[in-house]
């Protein structure tokens, strides 16, 4: 095998040198030198690969052979759905999330329960066996099965993985892994980078699936170079708070499924339990109606989710009023309080006004626009909305109410959860009548506000 040599590449421009320098001799551009690994005869082999390409067969898309992927369950109905039915063999799966959320306690509960029935093993870089078997324990897992491994040499790791052949593998962490080809420490850039394209390359050529956990930083997005995140198939983040009983795991990219898809669990001395129900979960709402509080239908990857919206608006003693969101976009909020000046007549500019999405949810799409409206009008007028009352559509900027998709099957989540009335776009209303649901169709703000506060 041909001896890799170690060479500085330019993250701008991409020219190599042999020796690091604080700036690059091609672009000029300072601090842009990383590390990386060039195999020895690499332009030779490419010359050769032209010559075989001659050779090399060719298809057209039709004669392509399209069988559905087959998949094997994690065992977790919820960890199943996020990643779009189960576990693909060759997959690397990559899941980041804030210390403490639960991705160490979910990846080992996942493999104790898989190593009933397949070959697994748990590679760990940031604790010792005996701390991962008093996890095991603690959670009262099965542990008769699973294979455990302290390790961060990935070349040690990957001589492991061949002898064992296990069908599904956890590294945790990537960013304690690191390869004795390079000299820089583990986590920095080139050693993140190289390991997981070790990784890759051995899931590709040996069918085991792998999950990677993935350190994240202050902003929330893994930590690392990006291309971490091209590399794997999928992507996927714990929400929710550290010290709250509800995690939600969310998929950001996934070559075998459908993305934002979302899996609700909840913390408990057990370890994460599957939330299957989690519209009841998130209507906990007090017995009570209470002003500045509304509930709306959200939809999350491929089912709808009911949740409540609270709204808190005060007379501002500040200069520039403040406007303040948790789960939600702190922007949208500042559209749709010109829209309801504009066309609704309701003035905020000297209101503070706060949102908060009960739960931890995080909000991501459009139709939330007339539930924020309901609510800031409800807060501001100190006017209770009715219990049984659900609300959602999309609000444009010239006032109108514009649909949303999936509409039907939000309706239908509302009607099984005990809604008696829904103010929805008017394209949204169904063909058939919901049992038990009265549905109010608007087209404008306006229409809007004299159907809420009629």
């Amino acid at each position: 095998m041909a001896k890799a040599k170690r060479m500085y590449g330019c993250t701008e421009c991409g020219a190599t040198f042999p020796k690091w320098a604080g700036q690059c001799g091609e672009c000029g551009v300072w601090n842009t030198l990383q590390e990386t690994m060039i195999e020895a005869g690499a332009s030779e082999k490419s010359g050769r690969a032209g010559w075989a390409g001659d050779q090399t067969e060719l298809k057209t898309l039709a004669q392509v052979s399209v069988e559905e992927v087959p998949r094997f369950s994690t065992r977790s109905s919820e960890l199943d759905r996020v990643l779009g039915g189960g576990l693909v063999d060759g997959s690397v799966v990559l899941i980041g999330g804030d210390p403490g959320i639960g991705k160490s306690t979910i990846l080992l509960q996942t493999l104790c329960h898989m190593a009933k029935d397949i070959s697994a093993l748990y590679v760990t870089g940031e604790e010792s066996q005996q701390q991962v078997a008093m996890r095991a324990r603690r959670l009262d897992l099965p542990q008769d099965q699973l294979k455990v491994m302290t390790e961060t040499c990935i070349e040690t790791i990957l001589a492991v993985a061949r002898r064992e052949k296990p069908r599904v593998m956890v590294i945790d962490s990537i960013q304690t892994i690191f390869t004795e080809q390079l000299q820089s420490a583990p986590g920095g850039v080139s050693q993140v980078r190289e390991s997981a394209a070790l990784l890759v390359r051995y899931a590709k050529q040996s069918g085991t699936a792998i999950f990677l956990v993935g350190h994240v930083t202050k902003e929330g997005s893994l930590a690392g170079p990006r291309v971490l995140e091209h590399m794997v198939d999928t992507v996927l983040y714990f929400e929710g708070e550290s010290d709250g009983r509800l995690r939600m795991l969310r998929a950001v990219k996934n070559r075998f499924g459908a993305v934002n898809e979302l899996g609700v669990f909840g913390m408990t001395d057990r370890g994460l339990k599957e939330v299957s129900n989690p519209s009841a979960i998130f209507l906990n709402r007090a017995q009570e109606a209470v002003s500045g509080s509304v509930v709306m239908a959200t939809w999350e990857g491929s089912r709808p989710m009911l949740i409540e919206v609270q709204a808190l608006v005060d007379t501002s003693h500040l200069g520039n009023p403040r406007r303040v969101t948790v789960g939600l976009d702190q922007n949208r909020l500042a559209m749709l309080l010109a829209v309801l000046h504009r066309h609704g007549g309701i003035p905020t500019h000297d209101q503070d006004v706060f949102l908060n999405v009960v739960g931890g949810v995080k909000v991501l799409e459009t139709a939330s626009d007339l539930a924020l409206m309901a609510a800031i009008i409800s807060s501001l007028r100190n006017k209770p909305l009715e219990h049984g009352l659900l609300v959602f559509g999309e609000i444009g900027l010239s006032g109108e109410i514009r649909p949303v998709p999936s509409g039907q099957e939000r309706l239908k989540e509302a009607a099984k959860h005990g809604f008696k009335r829904a103010i929805v776009p008017k394209a949204n209303v169904p063909r058939e009548t919901l049992a038990g649901l009265q549905i109010i169709a608007v087209t404008r703000l306006e229409e809007a506000l004299d159907a809420l506060f009629e």
